[in-house]
């Protein structure tokens, strides 16, 4: 059992966006449903909450209402190990979404992912400061990455 985990905030759509996650991501799960009670706040049998599971990462998305909405003060980071996969979560994540810059995308939700490739983040934490200066100035021109474009920059 995972300790902490993130909760989504949802103003009527947690169970179609746990749906729709789990379908992107290998090794991923519905684990459980809570509905409103004759107590409410919400409908009696609706969905109060849904905690699932993506690539091995617990969540639970909350159906509370248009109260809140999410920003980019919150973001979900994922790892992206070739250019294949990320572009594949981008054009799924982002599918009726909006693309941000450097690799930022919000799905149709509205939550905001960081598609990271690894490669890239190895090499700003190890890279030479002029080499790594070129990659971001690079980064920073870009909404979807390219990894061969930074490694390029990098490598300039």
């Amino acid at each position: 059992m995972q300790k902490i985990k993130p909760c989504l905030w949802f103003d009527t759509q947690a169970m179609v966006a746990a749906e729709h996650y789990t379908s992107i991501f290998p090794d991923s799960k519905i684990l459980d449903v809570v509905r409103y009670t004759e107590a409410g706040p919400g409908e009696p049998g609706t969905v109060l909450t849904v905690t699932f599971q993506i690539a091995g990462q617990e969540l639970m998305a909350l159906n509370g209402g248009p109260r809140f909405t999410f920003t980019e003060a919150i973001s979900l980071s994922v790892d992206c190990q070739d250019q294949e996969e990320l572009d594949d979560l981008w054009s799924r994540l982002g599918a009726d979404g909006d693309e941000g810059q450097c690799g930022w995308i919000r799905d149709r939700f509205g939550l905001w992912w960081q598609l990271v490739p690894t490669a890239i983040n190895a090499l700003l934490r190890d890279g030479e400061p002029a080499r790594t200066a070129r990659m971001m100035t690079a980064l920073l021109g870009m909404r979807k990455l390219d990894i061969r474009a930074l490694q390029d920059a990098y490598d300039a």
